[in-house]
């Protein structure tokens, strides 16, 4: 019996739910409580939430699910979660001659099988990271040409997509952020159950998820951010009754919820109830108790709110019970097999499709297929689907609803991206620009940024063309690391800290993990100010030979003033400190006009910008040149801030490199968000790094391709248009993960080779004056790095004095 303050608080937050339809953390923590009449009152507000809806995204009165195989590629794993029974051990997957990992032929016939069977989804189900844990699946992964089991899946979701037409829709546990990037072309959907917020359960020793390394939830909910940067349709839930409390349930959903409203990304919210099996260290606790789990997901309805979907899983609950989940504010029942079974829940198999029809028509509605990824997602196409998927999902969609094509056949189809328009119109203007690139006038090339199509082809080519007379192949790449001295603090170092002997010891590390270069960003906390030139020295005195690229034009200028200084003696006393070049970012659109919106006035005027640039060229010390587009500028804008820097290094000659970063809304203020739009399409970020190459060709030789602004997907595409460098890997290292700017976001050298050999490019490991680094390892594993020699080109030091 609930006690009576509990009772009273319960009543209250009932009362609030109500009234509003809405809740806080509080009083969610509160309904996770509502039994008997409070529960029955609780249901009432959610469906009418569900059903709201439903009616305002066209599908009144309707349940989904997806028809499914479920490919249970392997059932090995890293972690050790007291719950799971489908994990084995190498041994024990030999004794019921399971292999290490299906092949591709058996993931072939299984896959064949339910296309016959009219599915459309096969879900890749397996054990996180196993090679990391196990000899033979890193032994098996070698043996069959993989870097990785996530290697290995995108390999088989692209052979499943071809040879079927079953759309794959990836479960492989955490993936980083580079890796996202890299599944999201082969599959229109993936997921990762948050399952629960509760550290505790996984630090402490006799919780769940004690010696699991990849259930740290920090790591987890990192996975659903970098989820929605990468703009992948995401499904996750949470897993209720493995010891986690209400207050933790509530923290779950609503951690799931924020996440959503700055990604929008979160297709559907799983609440599944925990199941006992034996065989397991919880194989004699209580399953969790079926008014508990009813008043969880009508909580996750009123949390999630009326437009998200919230899945309950129709296999884990009797079927006589199904309709207290319709109650209660679902809207999907998920993947239903006719074919294969639930390989996580072995012992409760999935309800006939003709039962579960019934069931749901019992409760008032019609049940509907739908896809692996959901309506809304397939219908904003350009945003959330990679080309190369279009066709595929398209083939098998009902255009009208946006769910399934029951009668569609399922056949494979190619993976390849489909062209993005006619084009045609700029034929003339073209074929100038291949005699001539640098010599058209302003009004042309502001007509070339408007290139699609099959004029969008051939400026590409164009611009490749030129990049491949200009430095050749190769694909070029610098092995850094960013720290960001806002973290500085001389008293401690913590995790979030950095002091001077931290500093040092994560140069060193840089330096053992193969880095030429660290990336200082960032101003040092009032007070600290003559800390910039201890800084610098420190690293400097660690490691004589790491490049230091320190500090961009707006920390200078802040940082003069704070010391009292002017830019030049800044500048000179960084050279001094060891220095070696400076990032040329806050360029943003070099027009004060554009620059007072975009930055919020926290940037200086262009002016200010221009006499950092210039001083340090003068000084002796090089910088980038960068541009960030596709917010509030015009492409004559863009064509204006390319005359100005191709003018300065006219001037200077200092500029070793191009960066054209585009606009993300989710990185900006909310001030700016609000007038800046979406940001740049694919199409646009082609035709910019085109139309660059050609603009500063014979003065600015090496375009960059921002990798961590454009995706994998979009940096590989303007690599076939232009540009002809990669930039840093911005290596985290084990010491201080967190202390770059763009931390969590890193490429290692096995994605570059593959970025290369997609491409048919050779690799070039180089420094930040783009002089070749001799040896580069040859594949950078959890197992360490061999070392490969790379045969050596004319270097480009950065430029000594400007006369």
């Amino acid at each position: 019996m609930p006690q009576p303050a509990l009772s009273s608080e319960l009543a209250a937050a009932l009362l609030r739910l109500e009234n509003s339809e809405v809740t806080d953390q509080r009083d969610a923590e509160l309904l996770f409580g509502a039994r008997g009449d409070d529960l029955q009152r609780l249901l009432v507000v959610a469906s009418r939430l569900r059903d709201e809806g439903l009616a305002r995204s066209g599908r009144e009165g309707i349940i989904t699910y997806s028809k499914k195989v479920f490919i249970p590629v392997t059932q090995l794993c890293q972690d050790r979660c007291h719950y799971c029974i489908f994990v084995d051990t190498p041994g024990g997957l030999a004794k019921r001659n399971i292999p290490v990992f299906m092949s591709p032929d058996e993931i072939l016939e299984v896959a064949r099988q339910g296309a016959a069977m009219g599915c459309k989804e096969a879900l890749f189900t397996l054990g996180d990271r196993p090679e990391n844990r196990w000899p033979s699946a890193r032994q098996w992964l070698d043996d069959h040409g993989y870097e990785s089991t996530l290697d290995y899946i995108r390999a088989m979701a692209i052979l499943v997509l071809e040879e079927t037409g079953l759309l794959p829709h990836l479960n492989p546990g955490v993936m980083s952020w580079s890796e996202l990037q890299r599944l999201r072309p082969v599959a229109p959907s993936m997921g990762m159950m948050l399952e629960t917020t509760a550290t505790r359960l996984w630090s402490e020793k006799g919780g769940v998820h004690y010696g699991s390394p990849d259930k740290d939830p920090a790591i987890r909910l990192r996975v659903l951010e970098d989820a929605g940067r990468s703009r992948i349709p995401f499904t996750t839930g949470v897993l209720l009754g493995i010891g986690e409390n209400d207050a933790e349930r509530a923290e779950a959903l609503f951690e799931i919820r924020r996440s959503h409203e700055r990604h929008g990304h979160i297709q559907e919210t799983i609440v599944q109830n925990f199941r006992a099996k034996p065989r397991t260290a919880m194989q004699n606790e209580e399953d969790l108790a079926l008014q508990e789990y009813v008043a969880a997901v009508a909580v996750a309805r009123i949390v999630m709110g009326p437009d998200a979907t919230i899945q309950a899983p129709p296999n884990l609950t009797d079927a006589q019970e199904l309709g207290l989940l319709l109650r209660a504010g679902i809207d999907d029942w998920g993947g239903v097999s006719p074919l294969t079974p639930d390989h996580v829940n072995p012992e409760r198999p999935w309800p006939e499709l003709e039962t579960l029809a019934r069931l749901t028509r019992d409760g008032g509605f019609d049940l509907r297929e739908r896809l692996t990824a959901h309506p809304d997602y397939i219908r904003d196409e350009q945003t959330w689907l990679d080309s190369r998927l279009r066709t595929p999902v398209r083939a098998l969609t009902e255009p009208a609803s946006g769910l399934a094509r029951e009668d569609a056949p399922v056949v494979g189809r190619p993976w390849v991206a489909e062209p993005e328009g006619e084009g045609g119109v700029l034929s003339e203007l073209l074929d100038a620009a291949e005699l001539t690139p640098a010599a058209l006038a302003d009004a042309d090339y502001v007509a070339l940024l408007g290139a699609d199509g099959a004029d969008l082809e051939r400026l590409a080519s164009i611009a490749d063309e030129l990049r491949r007379s200009t430095v050749g192949d190769e694909l070029s790449f610098v092995i850094n690391r960013n720290l960001d001295l806002a973290l500085y603090d001389p008293e401690r170092s913590t995790g979030s800290s950095l002091d001077l002997a931290l500093i040092r010891a994560l140069a060193d590390e840089a330096r053992v993990l193969g880095a030429t270069e660290v990336c200082l960003q960032g101003a040092v906390p009032d007070g600290l100010d003559g800390a910039y030139f201890e800084i610098i020295g420190a690293i400097r005195a660690a490691q004589p030979d790491l490049h230091i690229h320190s500090l961009r034009p707006v920390e200078i200028v802040n940082a003069a003033a704070r010391l009292g200084k002017s830019v030049g003696e800044f500048i000179t006393g960084m050279r001094a400190a060891g220095a070696n070049s400076i990032p040329g970012t806050g360029a943003r659109i070099l027009d004060d006009r554009i620059r007072a919106v975009l930055s919020d006035r926290t940037d200086p005027p262009v002016q200010s910008w221009i006499e950092v640039i210039s001083t340090a060229h003068s000084l002796g010390l090089g910088t980038t040149a960068t541009m960030v587009y596709g917010h509030i500028e015009s492409p004559a804008d863009q064509v204006a801030h390319l005359r100005l820097l191709a003018r300065l290094q006219d001037e200077t000659g200092g500029f070793t490199e191009f960066i054209p970063m585009p606009y993300l809304p989710l990185e900006a203020s909310p001030t700016v968000a609000a007038v800046a739009g979406p940001g740049p399409s694919l199409r646009q970020s082609r035709a910019l790094h085109a139309v660059a190459r050609l603009m500063l060709t014979g003065r600015i030789d090496h375009i960059q391709a921002a990798w961590t602004k454009l995706g994998l997907a979009g940096a590989e595409a303007v690599l076939r248009g232009g540009a002809d460098d990669l930039g840093g890997l911005l290596l985290g290292g084990t010491l201080a993960r967190t202390a770059g700017a763009e931390a969590h976001r890193e490429l290692s050298l096995a994605e570059v080779q593959t970025i290369a050999a997609e491409l048919g490019r050779p690799l070039r490991q180089r420094t930040t004056g783009y002089a070749t680094v001799r040896h580069i390892p040859a594949r950078q594993t959890r197992r360490g790095a061999r070392m490969l020699t790379i045969e050596p080109r004319s270097e480009a030091p950065l430029p000594s004095a400007v006369p």
